[in-house]
């Protein structure tokens, strides 16, 4: 894309920005964004946000291999956290109204897995992951993310869908499409 995905433009602010204002405003307890790639450089645009700012040095092996990374965080600086919600910074179109309802239904189905419904009957992130995860969690070290725990604790699943359809932008087309839509 020519630039770090997370400090394209969006709006007033960066999609990274916008992910972290958005969670934010929701009720989670605590924001943390894990980097890794170009990790000075988007720091210094987060920095003076009121978050915890971690520095995945592995950040090679994936999406999985940051998440471990967060999750081990937790476990060892903030073993009383019940559950974790992850998002991604390229999906702008998640608003805090449909994380705050991701954390009312996790709430009244505790020890599951609350991920997001997608059109193609997938499920994904935004997720919020119960305590009871995080060890198999802070094991992963590919690309796939979490996706595995997804499909082997299928049953203890429960979904959402937002209002608006979930967009992924990984590519700058998909990006430039979105962004003209929206600003």
């Amino acid at each position: 894309m020519k630039t770090p995905k997370q400090l394209l433009k969006w709006g007033n602010s960066t999609l990274l920005i916008h992910a972290i204002e958005t969670a934010l405003n929701s009720h989670v307890k605590d924001v943390i964004v894990v980097l890794g790639a170009n990790f000075e450089l988007i720091k210094k645009d987060i920095e003076q946000l009121p978050i915890t700012i971690l520095n995945n040095k592995n950040w090679e092996l994936g999406l999985g291999k940051s998440l471990a990374f967060g999750v081990d965080y937790l476990i060892k600086s903030k073993p009383d956290t019940e559950a974790c919600l992850v998002t991604l910074a390229d999906q702008p179109l998640i608003d805090a109204t449909f994380i705050n309802d991701l954390i009312d239904v996790y709430k009244e189905n505790k020890q599951t897995i609350m991920a997001t419904s997608y059109n193609d009957k997938k499920t994904g992130v935004p997720v919020i992951f119960d305590k009871t995860y995080f060890e198999e969690l802070s094991l992963l070290n590919d690309d796939k993310g979490a996706k595995h725990i997804l499909e082997k604790y299928k049953s203890e699943v429960k979904t959402l869908k937002p209002e608006l359809e979930n967009v992924d932008l990984d590519l700058k087309a998909d990006y430039d499409k979105l962004y003209k839509e929206m600003f």
